[in-house]
């Protein structure tokens, strides 16, 4: 067991998993989550690459060959003029030599007998020219040298210590130095940028539709009416915009049928629970048929109930509603039973729902707890994606294997909160059914007040 264990710490350091591990962190942290974001990172991180690659081996060794050509050829122009100037006999004052220098090779020379080199500069950290012109006066001329190729200036000074004097070069900074590749990466950039803007009016024109199609079937999800959405877009896009208009219609008709079917049944039941009626009333007051009464009345209270909200979900609109008057309602609807009851809400209390279902979600458990619990604590919390409504009491709860259950319709448990004499069997499955319909759902947990907590969560 022991050796086990070990195996299985290995296995959860090795290199995959952390891997995974950063690919997880990468998914939640850096990467963008949304569409639009997400495909403008696919367009514009592989030319991000593409340029960096491109203007690193390409240009890097193109600006450095096109460089060092032309430090070569400007180091082998002075040399000949130091040959020229040691070999022949020159003027009091070199101006032969000069000038052929400033007329032939478009260098500016002057010589200064006796003279001595400055000290030494610092090479700058990132200059090419400094490193390649160096390398060819060492290779071509080897004698002592100085050189200026800091700042903005457009000549370069290059010295040179002759055995009596000083040769001073001005050249200018084209003839040693690739000056010209900042056009071409200029000319990159703003193509790339040229090209990154239209992708986006394209993505925004792709992205478009799919967040309608998002919209409508949150919208849908809510409960909410649609109005004026047709699929637009990429022919994926409208298979899916016509597959979401043909999945809501087979929806409604189903919640249509559903109401009819239940309409009918409810008229049929209603009928019989009226020839029961009449005729307990002509069998007069028969004390052993007070128990059937009861049995009538509590079929005919379950029959107009669930009747009540199938017709309200189907036929209500969304609308505004006040979520601190509910609550304020069943406050005092706590205080008449001689209990306690406390709320709090964090965020908006304008809310948009249902009103009529939403008031029977939040009474179906607010009145499950007061029949079984002697105090009551809700905390709402509206942020702007959830609306959030946690219900905690002090009662005897429901046993963690039977919180499914319990929002079954008909569903009856002895020991059971949503049970007593006059219960339906239907309020924790009439609550679910509700927080549904609204894109949420109702869960049931354990209380830190010892009792039962319940949880609606529908988005805001």
């Amino acid at each position: 067991m022991v050796a086990f264990d070990s195996i299985r710490r290995e296995q959860d350091h090795t290199p995959s998993n952390g891997l995974r591990w950063l690919s997880r962190w990468m998914r939640r942290y850096v990467l963008p989550t949304g569409l639009y974001a997400r495909s403008l990172l696919i367009f514009i991180l592989p030319m991000i690459i593409l340029q960096a690659v491109v203007t690193v081996v390409f240009m890097e060794r193109h600006w450095q060959m096109v460089t060092q050509r032309l430090s070569m050829a400007t180091t082998r122009d002075i040399a000949a003029i130091i040959a020229i100037i040691e070999t022949y006999p020159q003027d009091a004052d070199f101006s032969a030599i000069t000038q052929i220098a400033r007329q032939k090779l478009d260098l500016s020379i002057s010589i200064e007998p006796g003279g001595e080199l400055p000290p030494p500069r610092e090479k700058p950290f990132f200059s090419i020219l400094d490193g390649i012109l160096s390398d060819e006066i060492r290779d071509q001329i080897n004698l002592p040298f100085w050189i200026d190729t800091v700042g903005n200036s457009s000549l370069v000074e290059i010295r040179v210590k002759l055995p009596d004097k000083v040769l001073r070069v001005f050249a200018k900074r084209s003839q040693t130095y690739a000056s010209n590749t900042h056009i071409f990466i200029l000319w990159m950039v703003g193509t790339s940028l040229v090209l990154i803007g239209i992708a986006v009016l394209f993505l925004r024109g792709q992205i478009r539709p799919i967040l309608a199609l998002a919209r409508a079937a949150e919208s849908f999800g809510k409960g909410q009416r649609l109005e004026n959405y047709s699929p637009r877009g990429a022919d994926e896009v409208r298979r899916a915009g016509l597959a979401f208009i043909l999945m809501r219609e087979r929806i409604e008709r189903q919640l249509e049928q559903r109401t009819a079917m239940l309409s009918g049944v409810s008229h049929d039941l209603r009928t019989v629970l009226t020839r029961f009626k009449l005729q307990l009333a002509l069998a007069s007051d028969n004390p052993d048929l007070a128990g059937l009464n009861e049995d009538v009345e509590d079929m005919q209270s379950m029959l107009e109930g669930y009747m009540a909200f199938a017709r309200g979900e189907a036929e209500e609109d969304v609308g505004q509603f006040k979520l601190s008057d509910i609550l304020e309602r069943i406050r005092q609807d706590f205080t008449l039973h001689g209990k306690s009851m406390d709320f709090t809400i964090d965020g908006d209390d304008e809310i948009s729902v249902r009103a009529n279902a939403f008031t029977r979600l939040v009474t179906n458990l607010a009145t499950n707890a007061r029949r079984y619990a002697k105090s009551l604590r809700i905390e709402a919390k509206h942020s702007a994606k959830w609306l959030t409504i946690i219900f905690d009491d002090d009662g005897p709860g429901i046993p963690p294997e039977a919180r499914e259950d319990v929002f079954k319709p008909f569903f009856r448990l002895d020991s059971a909160r949503n049970l007593d004499k006059s219960g339906t069997g239907l309020g924790l499955a009439i609550a679910r059914d509700i927080a549904r319909s609204h894109g949420g759902n109702v869960t049931l947990s354990d209380s830190p007040l010892g009792g039962l907590r319940a949880t609606i969560r529908i988005p805001a």
